[in-house]
């Protein structure tokens, strides 16, 4: 375990506040587990979506963007429309082509290679938890979105490349937000659900660590301020008191 100890220092460092106990207290309750399961595998497919969008906005032709949209579609109808089972999607985690930066793209061949990466393991990681609740005979059900990214995405400035910057911090203080959730609730769950959590640790961090050195990338400027911005925003909406439980729920007000 001291691997990951030293996986999440720089995680705990990043943030600017840890997750409340009582939301613990609250997820590892075996009735919160559908809802838990549930809006974990819809944040992996709205991570996935948040990928392909930079890609598809900032650095790729329409071919390569149709081949993005065609990618995530079977699990869209299936979160979305209900169409579709696991059969389908044990198969569907496969691009058609290569996705290729414009030439004219200014921000190239590293933002697609990080999300296009970031892309399959968050589907991978997507078609894993339905896997986990097919065997438990837990139906997917639809459920509404929390108020964490949007939240975040409230602040974001709406001129370029700002907007871009800002939504790649954001990205990275989710996916950080998430590792330390996966790792402070892992000791609390089944055998099978704690290995799963801890095996997702890995790929958070770095994760959280591809969004920020590409926002940097992008920044003619330090972002530092923006990144300890959003990180008040981020704990503000962790450590204060929410009525609806999520997986990045804040404080649980009532219940």
């Amino acid at each position: 375990m001291l691997m990951y100890e030293q996986l999440l220092a720089p995680i705990k460092e990043f943030l600017q506040c840890e997750t409340p106990e009582s939301w613990i207290e609250q997820a590892k309750k075996p009735e919160n587990l559908q809802v838990l399961l549930t809006d974990h595998m819809v944040c992996e497919l709205k991570a996935a979506q948040t990928a392909m969008w930079l890609i598809r906005k900032y650095a790729v032709d329409k071919d390569s963007g149709d081949a993005l949209l065609a990618w995530l579609k079977p699990f869209e109808e299936f979160i979305y429309k209900k169409n579709g089972s696991i059969t389908d999607l044990a198969k569907a985690n496969k691009l058609s082509k290569a996705i290729v930066p414009k030439a004219q793209s200014q921000y190239g061949q590293d933002l697609v290679d990080k999300m296009v990466l970031l892309i399959k393991e968050e589907l991978h990681h997507f078609y894993q938890v339905l896997e986990i609740m097919h065997n438990r005979d837990i139906p997917y059900q639809n459920i509404s979105a929390g108020r964490y990214a949007k939240g975040m995405m409230r602040h974001v400035k709406t001129h370029e490349p700002d907007t871009l910057i800002d939504k790649l911090i954001c990205g990275a203080y989710i996916e950080a937000r998430s590792c330390e959730r996966f790792a402070k609730l892992a000791p609390f769950l089944d055998d099978e659900l704690n290995k799963f959590y801890v095996s997702l640790l890995r790929s958070e961090a770095r994760h959280y660590q591809d969004y920020l050195e590409l926002a940097q990338q992008i920044s003619d400027v330090d972002i530092s301020e923006r990144v300890a911005m959003f990180g008040q925003v981020e704990a503000e909406l962790i450590s204060s008191p929410d009525t609806d439980f999520k997986f990045h729920s804040g404080t649980p007000a009532s219940f």
